[in-house]
């Protein structure tokens, strides 16, 4: 028996809980993992507070993401003692996630934890770090290098936003962090902006085309904020789109798009193929600020996730949000 997170539904709704857990009632998959951290993620707020229907199934173990053992395996590329990290793939959504002691999961999910990654390190970088390079990726795929010009990120002190920050700024690029929250100021310049921008200039629907000033962007907010930042794109600008923070719709033109050649990127870290992950993780490996990333982390006990998860859609959360659970794991 183990403790896990678990997502209940009734008639009156859902609910969720710290359960203990028999290894037996792990769904299917050809590798068990020992989960040594998780953390938890601004969608596993969502699913264990019922705010969004994320959840696809019931009962449901929540965490997209997690870092730790491999302790039985039927697959080839895995064996017992193996260090592995997953991301993704509808895991905590409608497959049990990492907000448990063990996880059963199908190895073709499982990434090998590069060497000089601790478990730790891999979940303070999660799924939001992941995210984040692949944002850094498709800016560089489509041409926007460091010293071509201010590359900006809304959200920047949440998980993504941090570690795209960090990221772009130890490369070289000039980084305009967009938040809600400027008390995060020292914070942030301290990840390597260069600037500091309220996001109260992004929530009104502005003109179809504003001046032109960023070569790159990085957006995880969606909305009104994404389509202030098209607006605002250099000709030929990119901007890579991650998240729907602010919300689902667009309240766009075509105009940056036929008239500066803007470049708008869809970003999926749920279902991205595995050899870009394991490109992914091996930049990680090498391109983290380790120190930086530990300023940037605070810890949460298993038993109180439940409470934690409301202060994201509180927008109370900055940085990173780690849960132990065998953290004794090598």
């Amino acid at each position: 028996m183990f403790d896990a997170v678990l997502i209940e539904k009734s008639d009156s709704g859902q609910e969720a809980g710290l359960s203990r857990i028999d290894t037996a009632q792990l769904p299917q998959g050809d590798v068990l993992v020992e989960v040594a951290w998780s953390t938890l993620n601004y969608k596993d707020a969502l699913a264990i507070t019922g705010a969004s229907p994320v959840v696809r199934s019931f009962s449901m173990v929540p965490g997209i993401d997690f870092a730790g053992v491999v302790a039985e395996s039927s697959h080839s590329d895995f064996e017992p003692g193996d260090r592995v990290v997953l991301n993704g793939w509808g895991v905590g959504e409608r497959h049990w996630g990492g907000l448990a002691a063990k996880a059963r999961v199908s190895g073709d999910w499982l990434v090998p934890l590069p060497e000089g990654i601790s478990h730790r390190n891999a979940m303070a970088i999660g799924t939001a770090g992941y995210t984040a390079m692949l944002c850094v990726m498709a800016l560089e795929r489509n041409g926007v290098l460091p010293g071509g010009g201010e590359v900006v990120v809304t959200g920047a002190a949440g998980g993504v936003g941090s570690i795209a920050t960090m990221l772009l700024a130890a490369r070289g690029y000039s980084v305009a962090a967009v938040t809600g929250r400027t008390a995060e100021t020292d914070y942030l310049t301290g990840l390597g902006a260069t600037i500091i921008i309220d996001r109260a200039e992004f929530m009104q629907v502005g003109r179809p085309l504003a001046k032109e000033r960023w070569a790159g962007a990085i957006d995880v907010a969606g909305g009104v904020v994404l389509a202030n930042v098209l607006a605002s794109m250099r000709y030929r600008g990119v901007v890579a789109a991650c998240g729907l923070a602010g919300g689902m719709e667009l309240p766009a033109t075509v105009a940056p798009f036929i008239l500066r050649a803007v470049t708008l990127v869809g970003i999926d870290s749920v279902m991205c193929p595995k050899l870009e992950r394991l490109i992914v993780w091996q930049r990680l490996a090498h391109e983290v600020d380790m120190a930086r990333l530990e300023a940037m982390t605070t810890e949460v006990q298993l038993g109180d996730v439940i409470a934690a998860a409301p202060r994201f859609l509180e927008g109370k959360v900055r940085g990173r949000i780690l849960v132990p659970i065998n953290p004794q794991l090598n």
